[in-house]
């Protein structure tokens, strides 16, 4: 019974390893809001403040990749952002990353008399995660649009 706690601990820990999403608290937590009002910024805006360093992965080690792994990606720092109460996000770096592999060989021998012979094939297969850093940020009302606007027409 003694070995309950810390396996259950493990446990925990397994699981915390393996969040699609986190944070870490660099400013001030603001009241949470919806994800859909939380912008991605490419550039910093004029005036903003700093809430919190995001992490967020496609989770799926067998995913489709691409655009589709991207966009979940996004959805998962906007959801961790909105919980801080950040109305936006600079994005910083994208990755693919490794996080396991898989492998597998074969092998055969033979032998008579005098000889013997030795045949071995292996191979492996890396698995990835796509992968996104960025920081959660507040910014004014009023403050710059996150995306380029084209000009007004006359």
């Amino acid at each position: 019974m003694k070995k309950r706690p810390s396996l259950i601990c493990i446990a925990a820990l397994a699981v915390a390893a393996c969040a699609p999403s986190s944070h870490i608290l660099t400013g001030t937590a603001r009241a949470p809001i919806s994800p859909a009002n939380v912008r991605l910024y490419p550039t910093p805006p004029p005036q903003f403040e700093t809430i919190a360093l995001l992490d967020a992965s496609s989770k799926s080690a067998f995913g489709t990749g691409g655009q589709k792994s991207m966009d979940k990606v996004i959805e998962r720092l906007k959801v961790e952002a909105a919980k801080l109460g950040a109305n936006g996000i600079l994005l910083g770096e994208v990755s693919d990353r490794q996080t396991g592999s898989l492998g597998t060989g074969v092998g055969s021998d033979s032998y008579s008399g005098r000889s013997a012979v030795g045949v071995g094939v292996g191979g492996s297969l890396g698995i990835y995660k796509k992968t996104a850093k960025g920081t959660a940020i507040y910014v004014p009302p009023g403050e710059s649009n996150p995306v380029t606007q084209p000009p007004a027409t006359p």
